[in-house]
């Protein structure tokens, strides 16, 4: 005789499709329980593969996304709600989103490359004065990056070096936006006091 649960009163049998199966992974997941993530992970890392192979095209960073999904789902399973979704849309959705994400993130590194390029194509041979120049003013800028706290200087270096947005960078460090932009706005204050500019 088949296993039932109930949902809302109703009784549905264990191999019925209403019955969220990574939802209950999930569950137990966020409980620490590494067996049903082996479970979870074999139930669904073929379709969030597929989903982030279409979205990225390239297979060894696909690879690399699913990898990134699954650590996120390990360490985020506490925040899966039961009862406001299926576990299967739940794990589905961060898979987009990284996929997503990596996009930008390549699209962007891209784009700086090639104003790089650019740049360096354009100015032709600096004179030697402008090389130490450059290079003194970039020591002035690590130590200033230094002296600040490491979540406002983690911000700034998604930012200004990752390319994420504020709302990308909050999702990467699992902090709230308002708090992103807080450490922010504060590094980017602090980076001015200590490069001494007064602006």
């Amino acid at each position: 005789m088949l296993r039932e649960m109930v949902i809302d009163g109703v009784d549905v049998p264990e191999d019925s499709p209403a019955r969220d199966h990574a939802g209950e992974l999930l569950v137990r997941v966020a409980a620490g329980d590494r067996a049903a993530f082996g479970q979870l992970y074999d139930m669904l890392a073929p379709r969030a593969f597929g989903l982030i192979l279409r979205v990225l095209v390239n297979r060894a960073l696909s690879e690399e996304v699913l990898q990134d999904v699954f650590l996120e789902v390990w360490q985020s399973a506490s925040g899966f709600v039961p009862n406001k979704g299926q576990g299967r849309s739940w794990v589905l959705t961060i898979a987009h989103r990284r996929a997503v994400d990596r996009v930008r993130s390549t699209r962007a590194s891209t784009e700086r490359d090639e104003k790089a390029g650019l740049r360096e194509l354009n100015s032709g041979q600096d004179s030697v004065d402008d090389q130490v120049a450059l290079r003194i003013e970039s020591r002035r800028v690590a130590r200033a990056m230094d002296a600040l706290p490491d979540a406002q200087r983690k911000a700034l270096l998604l930012s200004y070096v990752g390319g994420y947005s504020q709302s990308e960078i909050a999702a990467l460090v699992g902090s709230p936006l308002g708090t992103i932009k807080t450490r922010m706005r504060d590094g980017l204050s602090r980076l001015r006091q200590e490069m001494g500019v007064t602006s």
